[in-house]
């Protein structure tokens, strides 16, 4: 790695331990060993875009993130059920209702359509289910 790559990608990852800290505190020990290997690939501009300015404190918080994030992945319908799911946990660390969550995936049926709102909220649902087993 060049010097001026090893600046950016330390600068990264600072930035990232942040965003998960904020998205999920239990996160906070996420084992990042290997990243390194993946983002070389990567371009500078696309990194900093990605980590650089988008993940940045003076944006979007973590809860909002987190709900935009939940209203893409409903969108995309079933490709992405893993990823709502675990978005899903994340937004309700990060302070989110079950309403809130809800509404937003309701929200995206004029847009992913019927079928993938139904979809995202039987995903929710289960969340919710699990996340209220959990506290029990």
């Amino acid at each position: 790695m060049t010097e001026d790559f090893t600046k950016l990608f330390k600068t990264m990852m600072e930035q990232g331990q942040e965003m998960v800290r904020a998205f999920n505190p239990s996160l906070e020990t996420m084992p990042v060993k290997g990243f390194e290997n993946f983002f070389p690939t990567m371009t500078k501009d696309m990194m900093e875009m990605w980590f650089g300015r988008t993940f940045n404190r003076e944006g979007l918080d973590a809860k909002t993130r987190l709900l935009v994030t939940i209203a893409a992945l409903t969108v995309l319908g079933a490709h992405a059920e893993a990823q709502l799911k675990l978005t899903i946990r994340h937004a309700l660390e990060a302070g989110a209702t079950q309403r809130e969550i809800a509404e937003v995936i309701w929200q995206m049926s004029m847009f992913g359509g019927l079928p993938a709102m139904q979809k995202a909220l039987e995903q929710a649902q289960a969340v919710f289910a699990e996340t209220e087993e959990k506290n029990a």
